[in-house]
């Protein structure tokens, strides 16, 4: 199952910002964004369940320091379709997400 992906505006500055600072991750987040966006729960994101204020979220691995927190969204109504989403709330070190 594939899923369209939604960038909140917080993922999208966060990630600006974190791209300007290391160019070099900009090939490994775009892998995972296509890994997430074909099968969300690879092993090699180490996708897991948020507990807390975000238990309804997931976080997966950019690096060893970077998390990517995200909802999945089923059966999400987009401008003509209904789309498996993944929104993409925010990107950051382990302390700054969560």
């Amino acid at each position: 199952m594939k899923y369209e992906l939604i960038k909140s505006d917080v993922f999208t500055k966060k990630a600006g910002k974190l791209l300007k600072r290391n160019p070099e991750f900009i090939p490994l987040l775009s892998n995972v964004l296509i890994t997430l966006k074909e099968y969300p729960f690879s092993p090699t994101l180490k996708t897991h369940k948020l507990k807390g204020n975000l238990r309804n979220s997931y976080a997966c691995s950019l690096n060893y320091e970077y998390r990517i927190i995200f909802k999945i969204l089923y059966n999400f109504q987009l401008e003509s379709s209904t789309e498996n989403v993944i929104y993409l709330e925010t990107i950051g070190t382990h302390d700054e997400v969560y």
